[in-house]
């Protein structure tokens, strides 16, 4: 039979092709597994890594970022994290997790009422995290920033403290014993807080006192200050001419920065050091000055080359009537003068 003929030569060629296909299939895979090692050889035989010099000229030519984001996409791989206020720190450490054993469940027990609960003694200066002030304020290194913080009192500081700030505050007064044995205090900032009086020893004796800012309180008097003083601030308080010591400044010899403006002083506060490099006296009470006030009368070769800012201006006195007052100043005091 024909038909059948032709129909059988058709099935046993599509057998026969197969198995050609077959064969020669294992070969090509074989054949480019070879060549592959072959091109990547061939790839880094091309590179010279005796002179792959990786320098910011030829950064963008070598490593090219641009893409990095669209080539790896992080953002499903970790939970997103928002940071919040930290948990407070542990005030025994035994009530921390021990992580190097297995967690077993507490035996709990009930609490007593038979008597009060003992807190136990209260923390000396210098016991590392249980001050006062390192509790209710913020310790780093040797400062201590305690603004905005509601205190009503000077915290007790740890013996190493350099920097104190209690800025914005509800202090009412300050003790001597505040900072007692504080010999590194360098710095006391006490701006906008109900300060109406400080203990004439508060201050005396802190050696290293350098800068002592007390604006925006309500003080009337100023306490003693010690010898190293550099600069007094004491703006927009209520202090009056009887509430400083007579001739308080003149043994200050490294006090250069001297703000009492917004008082209500009737006079300026001579003598002064000749270390000073600026006097803010503005928006007081000054009517007159004595020709000594700044300068030697009695000696016109002196020159006062330091005191360059001084600033009388907003008080009720008319600078233009001591010309002799000034000759040994480098400027003109800022005022009236007419």
């Amino acid at each position: 039979n024909p038909a059948g003929c032709r129909m059988w030569t058709l099935a046993w060629l599509g057998i026969a092709s197969l198995c050609l296909g077959a064969a020669w299939a294992a070969p090509a895979k074989e054949r480019r597994k070879a060549e592959k090692p072959k091109a990547d050889l061939a790839l880094y035989e091309t590179l010279d890594l005796d002179n792959y010099d990786l320098t910011l000229d030829n950064y963008g030519e070598i490593l090219d970022l641009n893409n990095y984001e669209e080539l790896y996409d992080y953002g499903d791989l970790a939970r997103k994290i928002e940071v919040g206020t930290l948990a407070p720190r542990p005030k025994d450490p035994a009530a921390l997790p021990n992580l190097g054993t297995t967690a077993e469940t507490p035996n709990l027990q009930p609490p007593t009422t038979t008597g009060p609960i003992n807190p136990g003694p209260v923390p000396a200066r210098g016991e590392c995290g249980c001050l006062p002030s390192c509790l209710l304020c913020l310790c780093i290194g040797t400062s201590v920033y305690c603004d905005d913080a509601d205190l009503e009192n000077i915290p007790l500081l740890p013996p190493e403290t350099t920097y104190l700030y209690a800025r914005f505050n509800r202090i009412g007064a300050i003790r001597a014993s505040d900072f007692t044995g504080l010999k590194k205090l360098k710095r006391i900032d006490l701006t906008s807080n109900f300060i109406s009086w400080a203990d004439a020893d508060a201050f005396r004796l802190l050696p290293s006192l350098q800068e002592l800012i007390l604006p925006e309180n309500r003080l009337t008097a100023l306490p003693e200050l010690p010898h190293s003083i550099v600069r007094l601030d004491a703006r927009l308080n209520r202090i009056p001419s009887t509430g400083l010591r007579p001739e308080a400044f003149r043994d200050l010899k490294q006090l250069q920065f001297l703000h009492l403006s917004d008082n209500q002083l009737d006079y300026i506060p001579a003598p002064l050091p000749e270390s000073l490099r600026s006097l803010h006296l503005q928006n007081n009470n000054i009517q007159t000055m004595h020709e000594d006030t700044f300068c030697d009368s009695q000696d016109h070769s002196q020159v006062r080359r330091a005191l360059e800012d001084i600033r009388l201006d907003g008080n009720p006195i008319n600078l233009s009537l001591f010309p002799n007052a000034y000759f040994c100043l480098p400027r003109l005091p800022t005022g009236r003068f007419f």
